[in-house]
């Protein structure tokens, strides 16, 4: 009587978990189309929202808050949402992979180490294409993963998630320092603030032809991964047992994460924390399946963003507080809860 009552219990859970996956990929799409347009209306300039709408279905170039919609506001509207959507999918491939919830692309020294590269091409390589840049982006967060795993496998006793955050919060501190040498050093530290502010404020049309093919790609890549990410999730040896190429799906796994988090990074610098706060939040709410976990996490990373973008002009107008320190607001505290509860945990 006992199994049958907890089979119930946990098939309710499952089909409760379901409808919450599937409320989340519908309302979060509605909530999406309602902040684009939000986005675009706030500014140093209000636009009024019958101009939004002339704007996107009936273009006129003569018209200057039509080009200021068209050119400025939806690129980087359109932006924050797809940056949103690849820091968040890569947040939750790494957590399911390496089953450490301190995972993500700003803790795991990905990011730093796009950012890095970014600024090696911009001092030694002036006049660099953007696919030059995307290309340094996505070598850099190989780079920076690969020494954080690196640098965590081999300490005594292995890899734990706090031994990996360590490692992160190193490799992303000496990754950033460098980067800032090289600034001082070859006179480019204006340009290379704006990567670590992290935004999409200078984001035009022309950046998102290069942005959009890599993260729609990465993003079904990630959905088609879903389900061999759920086994894995359970354990190596299980996802072993059920006849899976362990070694195959981490390698496809970490291509997807780096084709994310390199795109990010190229177009909107260092943006800490979506990674890491969204799958947890998600987690929470579709349960532990990652074909329901990774198409949610893209829709609320995409939220979370450009409501920090948007957050981040109104807080003191007509200047525009980075994306980033939005963002940290919401992570740090998350990250320490975290960190506290694995460290009790060990």
């Amino acid at each position: 009587m006992t199994i049958k009552n907890s089979a119930q219990s946990a098939t309710k859970a499952l089909h409760n978990h379901h409808l919450s996956g599937i409320a989340i990929l519908l309302f979060g799409s509605l909530l999406l189309l309602f902040f684009i347009i939000a986005s675009i209306h706030v500014g140093a300039a209000d636009l009024r929202y019958s101009t939004i709408w002339k704007a996107l279905f009936h273009f006129n170039s003569d018209h200057s808050s039509h080009v200021i919609i068209r050119e400025l506001r939806l690129p980087r509207a359109i932006a924050a949402v797809l940056v949103g959507a690849a820091l968040a999918t890569s947040g939750a491939i790494m957590q399911g992979m390496t089953r450490n919830p301190l995972a993500s692309p700003s803790i795991m020294g990905v990011s730093a180490g796009s950012a890095f590269l970014v600024a090696i091409a911009i001092a030694f390589l002036p006049g660099i294409s953007y696919y030059g840049l995307i290309f340094f982006s996505f070598v850099g967060a190989g780079v920076g993963a690969g020494l954080v795993f690196g640098i965590a496998s081999l300490s005594k006793g292995g890899m734990t998630p706090v031994k990996l955050a360590l490692a992160g919060s190193a490799i992303t501190g000496l990754l950033s320092s460098l980067s800032t040498a090289i600034g001082i050093k070859y006179n480019v530290s204006k340009d290379l603030s704006y990567w670590y502010a992290g935004g999409v404020a200078g984001v035009q049309m022309q950046h998102l032809h290069y942005l959009t093919p890599f993260v729609l790609g990465g993003l079904i890549l990630a959905v088609i991964l879903s389900r061999s990410i759920t086994i894995l999730s359970l354990g190596e040896e299980i996802s072993k047992g059920l006849g899976q190429n362990t070694r195959m799906i981490k390698l496809l796994g970490t291509i997807v994460v780096l084709l994310l988090t390199g795109a990010a990074v190229s177009i909107a610098g260092m943006i800490g924390f979506v990674g890491l706060v969204i799958p947890h939040i998600t987690r929470f709410l579709t349960g532990v399946d990652y074909r329901w976990i990774i198409p949610c996490s893209a829709i609320l990373g995409g939220i979370l963003l450009i409501v920090a973008d948007i957050v981040g002009r109104m807080i003191n107008p007509p200047f525009e507080t980075p994306v980033g320190a939005i963002t940290a607001l919401v992570g740090v505290p998350f990250f320490l809860y975290l960190a506290r509860k694995e460290g009790r945990e060990l």
